[in-house]
């Protein structure tokens, strides 16, 4: 099972097998290995990695406590039409990233232009179908780091809301 991720504002997919993760962030840091979950009581796991236990509760919209800690956290299935939900992390700086390997058809926002959550930003063709990246908050566009034309891998960040 296949799943583009956000975590802590990196953006990166995550792919679990049986027992077995690996997952990759935006920059090419890489981790993989063994896991495994229990569930302790409703909204609390212990989760094992390497050996290592992490205790995880649902924080706040958008958030998971880990040992206690918050950590942003957005998780989404690429084959999803509906893209990813803003989910609760519609503060702060949000990332537009291409959900899969592909081609940029059209940009639909500059640098500056004031955006309504579920605006399209940018449109990515793969595998002949279109898909339209779609701003998860009211707010401004930061950066535009694609163009017209560009070749784009999963989870490249595209633009920036704020």
């Amino acid at each position: 099972m296949k799943f583009e991720t956000v975590i802590a504002g990196r953006a990166g997919s995550l792919v679990l097998e049986g027992a077995r993760f690996h997952y990759q962030r935006e920059d090419g840091a890489v981790a993989e290995g063994d896991f495994s979950i229990q569930m302790l009581e409703a909204g609390c796991a212990s989760l094992m990695i390497a050996g290592r236990s992490y205790r995880v509760t649902s924080g706040a919209a958008g958030e998971m406590m880990v040992n206690g800690a918050p950590l942003a956290v957005e998780l989404y299935d690429p084959r999803s039409l509906r893209g990813r939900s803003s989910g609760g992390l519609s503060h702060g700086r949000q990332n537009i990233c291409a959900p899969m390997p592909g081609k940029i058809v059209r940009v639909l926002a500059a640098v500056g232009d004031a955006v309504e959550a579920g605006q399209g930003l940018v449109v990515v063709e793969a595998m002949k179908m279109q898909n339209e990246m779609k701003s998860p908050k009211t707010g401004r566009v930061v950066e535009v780091r694609t163009q017209q034309d560009a070749a784009v891998s999963p989870g490249e960040i595209l633009m920036v809301v704020e």
